[in-house]
């Protein structure tokens, strides 16, 4: 018999109170860009690149967004927003688009995380898996969630009409 442990791994959740001023400029700023504006995509499945990167200067009030994400997982962390890297990218799911299963492990991260910016009805939620549990999160504007980077997690096909648009971020020891 299997006696080990599973403890659901700890989620948070955070608004962004500037969203109502952020979300609408940054999407339609987004739907201004062309693939020349991005200086690298990666995770190409089904046809789509999961992972869109750009600078931060390119979007509206991103850079803000990046500022109170970096402080909100340094007080989360117990460390100064100082001593965190931040890398981040831009998830653009149009109907019918997933993500596939997958951890961010892979670089030495503290702590991953995921803000959206636009999802409409239906635009698929974000689960997570922990052991034998999964957790479930329906996406809304504004909302920031924040996760280990081990967790394994994974976007629903996205059923509803309209751009599904949220910005990932790692952080890591500076």
């Amino acid at each position: 018999m299997d006696t080990e442990t599973h403890l659901l791994a700890p989620i948070s959740a955070h608004w962004y109170p500037a969203a109502d001023t952020l979300n609408g400029p940054l999407a339609a700023a987004f739907a201004r860009l062309s693939e020349q504006d991005f200086r690298q995509r990666s995770h190409c499945v089904d046809g789509r690149f999961e992972n869109l990167y750009l600078d931060a200067g390119r979007l509206p009030g991103l850079t803000e967004l990046l500022r109170f994400a970096g402080d909100t997982a340094a007080a989360r962390l117990g460390l100064g927003a100082a001593k965190l890297r931040c890398g981040f990218w831009l998830n653009a799911m149009p109907p019918g688009s997933r993500t596939s299963r997958h951890s961010h492990e892979e670089n030495d991260e503290l702590l991953s995380g995921v803000y959206y910016v636009t999802a409409p009805a239906a635009s698929g939620d974000l689960c997570f898996a922990d052991g034998p549990f999964e957790v479930r999160v329906t996406p809304e504007p504004g909302l920031m969630l924040l996760f280990p980077p081990s967790l394994k997690h994974w976007v629903e096909p996205h059923r509803g009409a309209g751009l599904r648009l949220s910005v990932a971020f790692n952080f890591g020891n500076r």
